[in-house]
């Protein structure tokens, strides 16, 4: 029901979602988990948001995606084009800041293994987790500040679990707003 949306979504915002109003369906007979979700999401900041999944949107691949906007403007990113951050200003033109490319800060190019305009993406992402995890590992053992690595946590795991229960309570009320339970 949207763990990966739900991560990524607190990680790019930096916002928590604190409640949720989901309908859940399983559309395709004989699925026995549900194939497709719409969610409301209200988070401790007071921003609205909306989170759509489901394995059933015919001729599209995976989809993975987000929009964010705020009183400054606009960012949009697609996985299946990972290489590119579309950044709307507001009263601005929009910007195309490219992975590996100029603009793009230096978090983006610690993680970039290839220059800009070679395709990279899924699977450096699992190997850029992994050395974060590693280096972070080393740092505890020889006792040396861990890295500033953004990588997810055991809570962030718990709160994709208490995610999924609230948007099954949610359901079952009739997509009526439901609390996640943070501890």
């Amino acid at each position: 029901t949207g763990t990966h949306a739900h991560h990524l979504i607190e990680f790019v915002t930096g916002a928590r979602v604190v409640e949720l109003s989901a309908d859940l369906a399983t559309l395709v007979p004989g699925h026995r988990l549900e194939d497709h979700a719409t969610m409301h999401l209200r988070f401790d900041n007071g921003a609205r948001g909306y989170l759509w999944n489901t394995t059933i949107a015919c001729g599209n691949e995976n989809g993975l995606a987000f929009r964010v906007y705020g009183e400054k403007g606009g960012l949009a990113w697609r996985q299946e084009h990972p290489n590119h951050l579309f950044h709307s200003p507001l009263r601005a033109p929009t910007r195309i800041l490219t992975r590996g490319g100029f603009g793009a800060g230096p978090a983006a190019e610690a993680v970039s293994r290839v220059p800009a305009g070679h395709p990279e993406g899924y699977l450096e992402a699992f190997a850029n987790l992994y050395a974060e995890i590693a280096d972070a590992v080393l740092a505890a053992k020889t006792g040396a500040p861990p890295p500033a690595a953004p990588f997810p946590t055991v809570e962030d795991g718990a709160r994709g679990v208490r995610f999924m229960f609230a948007a099954q309570a949610s359901a079952r009320k009739g997509s009526r707003f439901v609390a996640l339970d943070n501890p």
